[in-house]
């Protein structure tokens, strides 16, 4: 039977990740009167802020840009708080391109049309690659950088995510309900004869208890419960460059261009660095681990984990990656990919994929005690202002009703192969993290 909500507010919570869902939601449970005697604690395996966590970085979009009509809602909602009350600082509204050439032009225009329907945004209709090149300020004329139509919002943005993620954390700190924890989880605490979770077993071995567990730890939620066929860790590229003070005020107060035919996008440079980046289909990287959810000690699965520079501290992206960034920069900007610019650092950001890009925000279908909160599918960031407050409706039982079949725990696995994504995605599919990274010996 599956798991549901209790009529009794939990003694104790205890949350398994501290990004953007995990943060998140310790924020709206310490803001709630009804959790006013509640014991909340949050165990990380990093220091804050994490330093290989998806929402750790110099720049992520904000944007209701959205072809599913109940997220561009829910994302416009959050970005008026990002231009009013939260971590305003770290809010720059320059506008968003979205922009394709290929089948993608179909989640573009779906995306313009949603966007209109609300009614609270600037957008403007790219017609041509010439349009495009107009209000995104490109040197370049080719088009598969650009891609042929498009529009821009120039209500979007983007926001310094690593300075907004230790804003909120300073600001539930200081509320002085939750017990930060840095310890790595080995196990969560299922009693099979009741199926029920206590709570999580550390690699030390120590055991954190609580009434509700809530499992909100990214890429890595999958090593902690089978998410086969619901949710899988996919490694998107990231790559940065110096820029001078002159090319980045030319190019600060333009908008962040998004091809989603290759998914490569370039978000306006700050503090004398461009990011060049990958919104696509990403890189699996398949591991053998213990079952977690068996106390047998030789039953296994394989799952796509996340590999990242702090497990290899001289991890780069695979050449594959880096040449389509520099490619990508190539073709808008061409003066700033020139062979004596190379990309200075790089690094993998890991997604945690849904079939269909939806969060899965649920209780676990047959674990009492147990609520997942994963599945941001690379778009989870820009809710941070709201989305814990989103993940506390569902664990009382009121999910958003637009979100209704979106959000709930699939009612059957789907193979990876068969997912259809939300039509965001483009670039290389099935590449495979240690097969590039063997391919990218002695050219990088």
């Amino acid at each position: 039977m599956a798991s549901s909500p209790s009529s009794q507010i939990p003694s104790c919570i205890l949350i398994v990740g501290s990004g953007a869902f995990g943060l998140s939601t310790a924020w709206a449970l310490c803001r709630n009167a009804q959790y006013k005697d509640t014991t909340i604690t949050v165990v990380d395996r990093q220091p804050f802020p994490t330093p290989d966590g998806s929402s750790i970085d110099t720049s992520r979009i904000i944007r209701p840009d959205y072809a599913a009509a109940p997220y561009t809602r829910l994302a416009t909602i959050a970005q008026k708080r990002w231009r009013t009350d939260f971590a305003p600082e770290h809010y720059h509204q320059t506008g968003l391109a979205v922009t394709a050439w290929g089948p993608e032009q179909k989640y573009v225009s779906e995306s313009l049309a949603n966007v209109n329907a609300i009614g609270t945004d600037e957008t403007e209709v790219l017609k041509s690659p010439e349009d495009i090149r107009r209000v995104s300020g490109l040197e370049g004329k080719d088009e598969w950088g650009s891609g042929s139509t498009g529009y821009v919002n120039w209500s979007s943005g983007w926001a310094n995510a690593e300075g907004a993620m230790t804003w909120l954390r300073e600001k539930v700190e200081a509320l002085g309900r939750v017990h930060f924890i840095q310890a790595s989880v080995k196990k969560v605490l299922i009693n099979h004869r009741t199926n029920t979770v206590s709570g999580v077993r550390l690699t030390d071995s120590r055991e954190l208890k609580a009434d509700l567990t809530i499992l909100a730890a990214g890429a890595w939620t999958a090593s902690l419960i089978d998410l086969r066929g619901i949710c899988k860790a996919t490694g998107q590229v990231l790559c940065y460059m110096p820029i001078s003070t002159t090319e980045e005020a030319a190019l600060s107060k333009r908008p962040t261009i998004l091809n989603l035919s290759h998914g490569l996008f370039m978000i306006p440079p700050s503090q004398g660095l461009l990011k060049v980046a990958r919104h696509g289909h990403g890189y699996v990287n398949p591991t053998t681990i213990p079952d977690p959810e068996s106390d047998s000690p030789d039953a296994t699965i394989t799952i796509s984990l996340p590999y990242t520079h702090v497990d290899d501290p001289f991890q780069h992206v695979p050449h594959e990656g880096q040449k389509q960034c520099r490619d990508f920069l190539a073709s808008i900007h061409p003066s700033l990919a020139t062979p004596s610019r190379p990309f200075t650092k790089s690094k993998i950001c890991w997604y945690t994929d849904t079939r269909n890009g939806d969060f899965l925000i649920s209780y676990h279908p047959t674990y009492k005690g147990l609520f997942v909160a994963t599945g941001g599918s690379g778009h989870g960031f820009k809710f941070l202002p709201i989305i814990g407050d989103s993940i506390l409706e569902c664990i009382e039982g009121r999910m958003p009703e637009d979100f209704r079949g979106r959000w709930e725990w699939p009612r059957e696995r789907v193979p990876e192969e068969e997912w259809a994504g939300d039509g965001s995605r483009g670039g290389p599919v099935g590449m495979v993290l240690k097969e590039e990274m063997a391919k990218s010996k002695g050219k990088l």
